[in-house]
């Protein structure tokens, strides 16, 4: 046991030290803090960073014309993001406004038809280069629509009562059963936002962290073995516990490396730029269901485990690390087909195909945990998954250990099975 928490710390201490693991983790951090400050790195690139100045527009009317007089009382939503203010001309030719259009400090004007009808006579928006934009034009179409209820309904309604008018109605859903009847056993209807997003980030996370760290157990293995140093090593301690050790040792430096790439999302997400980015997309970090963080933790270690095993098996019948890439591709395979059955399945992740591999030991640590995140699973469903992935990691460990203490005393070419088994008898393993 001493061997092996020495094994571990040494495996935990050595791999953390590595350039590689240092500048990896790095870039990662880095590529994750620039896609999360984009907007923010656009707009100051832009010259917007810092609280947006409020468009200008210009309105020219004569006294007492009562639609300018409705739009100069218009008061944008507390909400908006581009908020327009109006100022009142007498007329185009006036100083002020020409020197605040020279000086851009007024986007441009409008002015009203002379046509005598009910509500806002046509209006026409003036401007140095004839164009308005999107927003600004969608902001104008919402003040002019306020104005013209107002002046339809005259003192009938309040302002409150106007507001309310052009309050956006929400729409809930409700999920219904194959009879027609509501569901009663499943009655949260579409799921949050934050769901999706949390387990997006999850199956990378977890698909990264696997394939690095399976990758770094069968490559310090084989390294050591074509090294000659796994003949001394073995004289040290026995082979099943230098490979767990191993796998142990690699599994922290992995745990190291998700938390440090949690941290980074945590620190960006505080960031006073990003303090409305979850408001901004609709996500509400109180709707996040609990389970997928503990659910897909344990997820995470079985999986992890699985293939970790696999790597460890593999490495350990391969002398030279030349032949190494071609020796985990099954095993890189299985893993791409884990990860990328749940990714291109987040919209719908509730077909025959994601139910079934959600029990298949090899691809049900992600497919699980897109089912438990944003789809509908039963918790018998849950149990006997994670029965099963347990039992064949189990299975796995066992197997791995006897071809681990064949194949690291085995050279040459790479040997095929029947050759495992032929020296599996040799060695009465």
């Amino acid at each position: 046991m001493n061997k092996m928490a020495t094994i571990i710390g040494f495996t935990f201490k050595n791999k953390v030290r590595t350039k590689s693991f240092m500048i990896t983790t790095l870039i990662l951090v880095l590529l994750l803090s620039i896609g999360m400050n984009i907007p923010y790195l656009i707009k100051v690139f832009k010259g917007e960073d810092g609280a947006k100045d409020a468009t200008q527009i210009g309105i020219v009317a004569t006294q007492g014309f009562r639609p300018a007089e409705l739009l100069l009382a218009y008061t944008p939503p507390a909400e908006a993001d581009d908020k327009v203010v109006f100022t009142a001309y007498p007329s185009a030719e006036d100083a002020a406004l020409k020197q605040g259009l020279e000086d851009e400090k007024i986007e441009g004007y409008l002015t009203f038809a002379d046509k005598g009808s009910v509500g806002v006579p046509p209006v026409t928006y003036h401007s140095k280069d004839g164009d308005i934009s999107s927003q600004l034009r969608t902001n104008l179409q919402a003040a002019l629509q306020q104005v013209n209820t107002g002046l339809i309904v005259g003192d009938k309604l309040t302002e409150s009562q106007v507001a309310a008018i052009f309050a956006p109605v929400s729409i809930g859903t409700e999920q219904l059963s194959s009879s027609g009847a509501v569901d009663g056993s499943d009655q949260d209807q579409a799921k949050p936002v934050i769901n999706y997003v949390v387990v997006y980030v999850l199956l990378m996370l977890f698909f990264m962290s696997v394939m690095m760290t399976g990758n770094m157990i069968s490559a310090e293995i084989t390294s050591e073995k074509s090294s000659r140093i796994m003949e001394i090593l073995i004289t040290s301690a026995s082979p099943l516990t230098q490979m767990f050790g191993k796998v142990i040792g690699i599994f922290l430096v992995g745990l190291m490396q998700i938390a440090i790439i949690s941290a980074a999302i945590a620190v960006n997400l505080m960031l006073p730029h990003n303090s409305s980015i979850l408001s901004d997309f609709n996500m509400d970090l109180g709707q996040l269901n609990a389970g997928i963080l503990v659910y897909g933790f344990i997820l995470y270690i079985l999986g992890y485990f699985l293939y970790a095993l696999m790597y460890a098996a593999v490495g350990s019948i391969v002398s030279r690390t030349e032949d190494l890439g071609q020796a985990v591709m099954p095993v890189m395979m299985l893993g791409f087909v884990s990860f990328y059955l749940p990714l291109f399945s987040i919209s719908n992740p509730d077909t025959l195909l994601v139910k079934v591999a959600s029990f298949v030991p090899f691809t049900s640590s992600l497919s699980l945990l897109l089912r438990i995140g944003v789809g509908h699973v039963a918790f018998w469903e849950i149990m006997v998954s994670l029965a099963i992935l347990l039992a064949t990691t189990f299975l796995f460990g066992w197997l791995a250990a006897k071809i681990y203490r064949t194949g690291v005393l085995m050279y040459g070419k790479r040997p095929s099975i029947k050759e495992i088994r032929k020296a599996m008898k040799a060695y009465k393993i």
